[in-house]
Order: C-alpha cells, then sequence, then structure tokens
C-alpha cells in the first residue's frame, strides 16, 4: 500500500484495520561506476513493497537522502547532516503517529555506521514523544536467508548483493560492472582524503552477481522484514492505543 498512490478516504478506510507503516530510508550516493547514485532508497522501496505483499502494511514514500561520510567524496554523492536526517525523521514519524500508525520500521537501504546511528536516535526520541513502537532495520541485516548462496562474505556496498538486486529490478540501470574491490581506511583513525582511500566505490564484488540472485535476494529480505513487522504490530497491539478514527 503505497501511500502516494493512495487517496484520503481509501487511507482513511485502511488505517482502520492496518497500523504498521515502513518508511524507506536511503542516500543519494556513489555505487560504483556501474550502479545509480539512487539505489540505497530504491532498493529499501521495492523491498517495503514486496513486503507488503506478504504483510499487509502502508509504505511511506523514501527519503531519498542520508549521511553518507566514507562516500561523501565520490562524484554523485549528495548528503545531509545528522541533524537534519533525525528531524526529518522525527517529524514524519510524529505524523505519520498522529494519522493512526501505531508501529513505524526504519528501513535504510544506507548501511553507513553513522547514518545508521541518526535513525537510531531519530526513533529513540520518536518513543518518548510519541506512543509508536518503532523498528530501524538495515536491509544488510535481513540477508541471513541468502548466505547459502552468496559467494562474497565481505560484501556491503555495489558488490553481489546491490548488483544482482539492481540486475533484477532494473537491469537498464546497470552500466556494465566492476572488478572485485575494498577501502582501505585505516582502523580508528579519521582521513580527510576518503576518495584515496576508496577509489572504486565498491566493497565487494560485483562480478558474482546475477538477477537471479537478486530475484532471491529480495524474496529473502521480504521474508525477514515481515517477521519484524509481524513483532512490530504485536507490540503495537499490546500497548492497547487505538488507531485514529
Amino acid at each position: 500500500m503505497l501511500l502516494q498512490h493512495m487517496t484520503m478516504s481509501e487511507f482513511a478506510a485502511r488505517r482502520r484495520e492496518v497500523t504498521t507503516a515502513v518508511l524507506p530510508v536511503g542516500a543519494c550516493e556513489e555505487h560504483g561506476p556501474h550502479l545509480p547514485l539512487g539505489l540505497d532508497a530504491m532498493h529499501a522501496l521495492a523491498l517495503a513493497q514486496e513486503t507488503a505483499r506478504i504483510k499487509p502494511c502502508f509504505v511511506a514514500p523514501p527519503v531519498w537522502y542520508g549521511l553518507c561520510r566514507s562516500s561523501a567524496q565520490h562524484p554523485g554523492t549528495v548528503g545531509i547532516s545528522g541533524d537534519v536526517l533525525r528531524a526529518l525523521i522525527h517529524d514524519i514519524g510524529r505524523d505519520l503517529w498522529r494519522q493512526g500508525v501505531r508501529g513505524l520500521c526504519l528501513l535504510t537501504g544506507h548501511a553507513g555506521g553513522t547514518h545508521q546511528a541518526c535513525l537510531v536516535e531519530a526513533g529513540e526520541n520518536l518513543l518518548h514523544s510519541t506512543g509508536l513502537e518503532v523498528a530501524c532495520v538495515c536491509v544488510l541485516d535481513l540477508l541471513a536467508g541468502a548466505r547459502d548462496f552468496l559467494e562474497c562474505a565481505g560484501d556491503s556496498h555495489a558488490g553481489e548483493v546491490e548488483t544482482s538486486l539492481a540486475l533484477y529490478l532494473w537491469p537498464e540501470l546497470v552500466k556494465g560492472t566492476a572488478a572485485e574491490a575494498y577501502p582501505t581506511f585505516p582502523r580508528f583513525v579519521l582521513v580527510r582524503d576518503k576518495l584515496a582511500h576508496w577509489p572504486s566505490g565498491v566493497w565487494g564484488d560485483p562480478t558474482k552477481a546475477s538477477a537471479d540472485k537478486g530475484r532471491r535476494i529480495l524474496e529473502a529480505e521480504a521474508s525477514a522484514l515481515a517477521q519484524v513487522l509481524s513483532g512490530l504490530e504485536a507490540r503495537a497491539g499490546a500497548a492497547g492505543t487505538p488507531p485514529t478514527p
């Protein structure tokens, strides 16, 4: 149930039965020389839609921008500050609560650690400023069901997983391929010249990608996310707050 496609009458009717929503969050960020800049939000949105077929939920319009640190100097990366991200997520969540949503899943396709920390902080603030039950989920944390066929153990960005998903969902946006590569950031030490430590923008092995893997990855992720939503819905129900009439 995509919110942007619903009328107010349709939403008012559906919120009497469905009180859980997924907010896809991404980033405008490099994804190597072969994948689109908007892949993170595209992935999160596609996953939320696939999950809604298994477990009915509202799918909110995605947040296309996120906090980008390691990729900040790559061509095409356009990020926002942690303050803006926290405020944006909080305001959206607060208004979803006002509209009758009782369980909110912040689903990020961008796996940056600082970015995810901002989402967790925004979620914590929502716990105290509303009656929402909140979950913060990164797409990479939903891959347990895909580990039996994935080949690259250290894959996390523009590699086997994301290239496979793009080949399955948006093959026209995949512009060739890229070689296996990993960043060389020093442990603990922050660096100014980030591009020098990660010139390719790839973290994994895109050569192991396939459209069939992309299909299986999406199915595995959706199954895992449906379980998260079921638990969130149960917590919201136990809280006993009725939906908005």
